[in-house]
């Protein structure tokens, strides 16, 4: 790293007041009743969410969620006048290639753990080795809530590619998922010159308008495209809710760890693995209650909210752009995830397209082999850093 003034150490330090405010608002919450003969079709059943919340009270180990996050260097820096936090881990390799992982919501650099050392020390000779950039959103987890309106994807992209300018890497990979997902082939299309390829998973897509794409559309495409209706129809509400009155719902989710945990439990059920009848049988508990306890201990239920406003009120955000040039790999689970590639490919240089078979919307947490093999095979695929 640079030996840049403006970049601080940083470890995270929960105290054991904020703790145990967290564990009193558990033990008032008042819960809402049981609705005989529903399920998740109408949100979290109760029942499951305050068994769950009373793991989160009495037995989740946040000392060890916190020690995991320390034992790797951390720091934040300021970027246009925003508090930026991110991980930063050195490859021993020296060709390591530099490499962006862009978290989206709900998650946190926390989701990229299990693969950090896979990507940055590989066991296997010959494997693409990383060093790796791993922030904070801004406005999400441990870079604080934004102080300012007018953090849309744009400012936001623009952050991280200074980010890595600043840390001394000219020329860098970007993998995103989710908020990533668009994230990473922007900073692609605007700093170009810098980036050597991007990789995404959860990549989505909209139909182009041209008869012919949509008469070679496969019989999954059909079916992946009926499920992204499916989603603007209905399973959008927590979008549209934020994206057009974020300051309501941010005051909700605020004051009620409880409901805090409801609204992220909620997508996790929704979004992964169909394999799993729970959240947690897909990615654990102990992984669900780290991303709900940091964005209730960093208290950036208004900012993430806030996110969803700035992207709905910014025109440039569904606007045509022109076609990226980067190299772009596609990783696509089964589960929550609508790209199409007849209409990816129109807006996208893509060289790599893998299609799996299990897995959903978080494969750093649910599938992190599948999504870790991706990466390095999309990377190992380029031109080697000049």
């Amino acid at each position: 790293m640079t030996d840049d003034s403006r970049v601080q150490p940083f470890r995270v330090a929960i105290s054991q007041a904020e703790l145990d405010d967290l564990h009193d608002r558990l033990a008032r919450t008042r819960w809402i009743d049981e609705l005989p003969g529903t399920g998740w079709e109408r949100g979290v059943p109760p029942g499951y969410l305050k068994e769950l919340a009373g793991y989160w009270a009495d037995r989740f180990d946040w000392a060890k969620q916190e020690a995991a996050l320390n034992e790797i260097p951390q720091y934040t820096t300021e970027i246009d006048g925003q508090n930026v936090h991110f991980l930063h881990i050195r490859s021993p390799r020296d060709e390591a290639i530099p490499l962006l992982l862009i978290h989206g919501w709900p998650g946190s650099p926390a989701d990229f753990l299990a693969m950090t050392g896979p990507l940055t020390t590989p066991a296997e000779p010959g494997t693409p080795a990383f060093h790796l950039v791993i922030p904070s959103l801004p406005g999400h987890a441990f870079s604080g809530p934004v102080t300012e309106p007018g953090w849309n994807d744009g400012r936001v992209a623009a952050a991280l590619a200074e980010l890595m300018a600043r840390l001394g890497y000219d020329r860098y990979g970007v993998h995103g998922g989710d908020h990533g997902a668009f994230l990473a082939p922007r900073i692609a299309r605007e700093h170009a010159s810098h980036v050597i390829g991007v990789h995404v998973n959860a990549l989505v897509t909209f139909p182009t308008g041209d008869p012919a794409d949509m008469a070679a559309l496969s019989d999954a495409d059909r079916q992946r495209l009926a499920a992204m209706k499916q989603f603007q129809d209905g399973g959008s509400a927590y979008m549209q809710l934020a994206g057009t009155r974020p300051a309501t719902i941010a005051q909700l989710l605020a004051d009620s760890p409880a409901g805090q945990l409801a609204w992220i439990a909620e997508k996790y059920q929704e979004w992964t693995g169909g394999a799993h009848e729970l959240p947690d049988e897909a990615i654990g508990r102990d992984a669900m209650l780290t991303t709900a306890s940091i964005y209730w201990l960093t208290d950036t239920a208004r900012s993430v909210a806030n996110y969803y406003y700035e992207r709905f009120h910014d025109p440039a955000m569904f606007a045509p752009a022109p076609k990226g040039t980067v190299p772009t790999g596609v990783a696509v689970f089964p589960t929550a995830d609508y790209a199409i590639r007849a209409f990816a490919q129109k807006t996208h240089n893509i060289t790599r397209w893998t299609e799996f078979e299990s897995g959903g919307h978080f494969p750093a947490l649910e599938t992190p082999g599948l999504l870790t093999g991706d990466i390095r095979a999309f990377f190992g695929s380029l031109t080697p850093l000049s």
